[in-house]
């Protein structure tokens, strides 16, 4: 399988259209064909629904496109580490995170080191943590920032020095806004937007069942969410109160919304991870350096 019919697939499947990747890739309509049917052949799988105007992605071809894009991905980010090899540090480093107010010590270094070195370039990959994980097992991430508790067994890490706290957003019109904590009995019986944490598969991990006790499957949980931004919507809109990390979202001045701290106080501290056995970059061994200068901690 050739690394250059995958980039001819993709642009198939982003174009939907035989002849318009055939342009884009300046092939004659005919050569793209053959190359798609000799994947197919290759693969010994049908990938594509060829119609009389588009394309359309068989099941296969679905699969074979997602395993694509980390291909390329990967080729991108091997040339870029070793386009990037020279006596001037430059190339780029990829953090994946989850939604969390200590990502501040991260932009912090960010800033530090784009001053000194301005041709690194950063990208930021945000997602929960088994999105972060998927994607730096398979290389496609040089660091993740996870909310603990989380598995470390395969990861070298550093963790954070502060904790996010857990509580509620809700309406400032809601009844429970006039409370200074959000204790158990306030929301065992209310609509509840719940995180991923609280799923039932890491729920014990989180630490939300040793809180909730014996009524964490008496919750009604009425949506979950797996960004904040998008749970804000739905409590600004009345579908119920969301539980969430602090500082994630502007419950200031004329904001629609507040955040209540959950009583007993539930927190998670945060690492950030990176692969064991690791061949960093030069740049990402740069900003593995300024993160460990900036927490005070020894290499």
């Amino acid at each position: 399988m050739e690394f250059r019919v995958l980039r001819y697939f993709l642009t198939v499947a982003r174009e939907g259209s035989i002849t318009g990747a055939a342009n884009y890739l300046h092939l004659t309509q005919p050569t793209l064909s053959r190359q798609l049917q000799d994947l197919e052949k290759e693969l010994g799988q049908k990938l594509l629904v060829r119609g009389k105007h588009k394309v359309t992605l068989t099941p296969e071809g679905m699969m074979l496109r997602k395993r694509a894009e980390e291909i390329v991905a990967m080729v991108e980010k091997t040339e870029a580490e070793f386009n990037s090899i020279s006596e001037i540090i430059s190339g780029d480093i990829y953090i994946g995170s989850g939604e969390t107010d200590s990502m501040k010590y991260i932009a912090d270094v960010i800033k530090d080191i784009q001053n000194d070195y301005p041709d690194i370039k950063f990208h930021i990959y945000s997602g929960n943590a088994e999105d972060v994980t998927e994607k730096l097992d398979k290389g496609l991430l040089d660091f993740g920032v996870l909310i603990q508790p989380i598995d470390l067994s395969k990861y070298d890490n550093i963790s954070l020095p502060e904790k996010d706290i857990w509580g509620v957003i809700m309406r400032k019109d809601s009844p429970l806004a006039v409370k200074k904590v959000i204790k158990l009995d306030d929301i065992v019986s209310v609509p509840i937007i719940a995180s991923r944490q609280m799923s039932e598969k890491y729920s014990a991990q989180s630490g939300f069942l040793d809180w909730f006790g014996k009524d964490f499957e008496k919750l009604n949980i009425t949506a979950t969410y797996n960004l904040v931004y998008n749970a804000a919507v739905m409590v600004k809109a009345g579908i119920g109160y969301a539980v969430t990390l602090d500082k994630l979202v502007n419950t200031t001045g004329e904001s629609e919304i507040c955040f209540r701290p959950l009583s007993p106080q539930l927190e998670s501290g945060l690492d950030i991870v990176w692969k064991k056995y690791q061949v960093f970059s030069p740049a990402a061994k740069l900003f593995l350096d300024r993160l460990y200068e900036k927490l005070g901690k020894e290499i």
